[in-house]
């Protein structure tokens, strides 16, 4: 690595510098840190200075102070501080059914449409790596995938084949003969990740009504994750210690991938609360298989509603979303209702229970 650098640098390469930081983030003993910083931040505050501590924490990070449930001064520590709960109401649901909320308040990094099993969600430019990795291998995105690409490949061949008939035979044909195919709903597999900046509220929520079958923990570095660091750091969501929920929705598959950073090691989820992240004796070797569980009863799992709680991060992090929609669906005359739309762009703050996309709209 160092000849590489070195390399570079007699070259005068303009990446030359984020490399050097990559590097040297790597030398780092990020986990111990993280883990060092989450014991600081356990540290009971004394109450008469407790609301000092967390007003300057949220001038210098853009916190709303008019949001948390409880006064200030009932947060023992920063960390409390940091995993907040919020008033009542302060995040309303979007109520349509035929759309899918934001789990997080943050800024919209990158979002689109994958297609294939092989297909890179791309970091920045330059930058991208395989949904499977970030899922992991056992996921049942991989046979969604295929399954939707022999779709599209049939569909294909019945249409061709049917425009050879003649204008006579179709019009005798019976209605039962029908391409099923054309009446089906046709779905594509959709992503988007989100960032949360430190001074954002830190829990993680169901973005729909799902059944939750697996969750698989993979242990990893802990680089941090803001935009500097996606700029330097390749594969970065794909080495870093992260939780993910896989299961089904109305409209296919979906997952949640919780992605840890530096001093956010700890990653909670209310539905498994027994789950520890970034413990001690967690290694970083990328031959080391992750851990999963499959959820009772098997098949069926556990049940979420949409803007549910199910997860929580220390300071900020990143959650990327991987999900099946719809693209069109026909209607009772035949035609088709308008493709599935995001509605938000890269560079867009949006807050939990925000619609991501929509479809389904006249």
């Amino acid at each position: 690595n160092w000849l590489f650098l070195s390399g570079n640098l007699t070259c005068g390469c303009e990446m030359t510098p984020f490399l050097i930081q990559a590097s040297f983030l790597r030398l780092l003993p990020l986990r111990s840190m993280s883990r060092v910083w989450g014991s600081l931040m356990e540290v009971e505050v004394p109450v008469f200075m407790r609301p000092a501590i967390y007003k300057a924490w949220a001038r210098a990070f853009h916190s709303n102070l008019q949001e948390p449930a409880l006064p200030l001064e009932e947060y023992p520590s920063l960390q409390a501080f940091f995993i907040r709960s919020l008033k009542q109401g302060s995040r309303p649901i979007d109520p349509d059914p035929n759309c899918l909320v934001s789990p997080v308040d943050g800024k919209v990094l990158r979002l689109g449409q994958l297609r294939g099993p092989g297909t890179m969600i791309e970091q920045v430019k330059g930058f991208s790596y395989p949904v499977s990795s970030l899922l992991g291998a056992t996921s049942s995105l991989h046979d969604t995938a295929e399954k939707d690409i022999s779709g599209e490949q049939t569909e294909q061949n019945v249409s061709e084949s049917s425009s050879a008939k003649s204008w006579w035979r179709v019009s005798v044909a019976s209605p039962k003969l029908r391409d099923r195919t054309l009446l089906s709903p046709k779905r594509g597999i959709f992503y988007c990740v989100l960032y949360l900046h430190p001074g954002d509220y830190h829990r993680v929520h169901s973005p729909v009504d799902w059944n939750i079958f697996k969750r698989r923990h993979f242990s990893g570095n802990l680089f941090p994750t803001n935009e500097r660091a996606v700029r330097t750091i390749r594969n970065l969501y794909v080495e870093n210690e992260r939780v993910v929920l896989e299961g089904q929705w109305k409209e296919g598959f979906v997952a949640i991938a919780a992605v840890g950073a530096t001093n956010v090691g700890s990653i909670k989820l209310l539905i498994e609360p027994e789950l520890r992240t970034n413990g001690p004796g967690s290694m970083m070797l990328h031959s080391q298989p992750y851990d999963e569980r499959v959820y009772e009863p098997e098949g069926s799992g556990m049940m979420v509603k949409k803007g549910q709680e199910v997860a929580g991060f220390n300071m900020g992090s990143t959650v990327v979303i991987v999900f099946e929609a719809p693209l069109s669906k026909a209607s009772g005359n035949g035609t088709f209702s308008p493709d599935f739309g995001f509605c938000v762009k890269a560079g867009d703050r949006i807050r939990v229970g925000e619609a991501i996309g929509r479809w389904g709209q006249a």
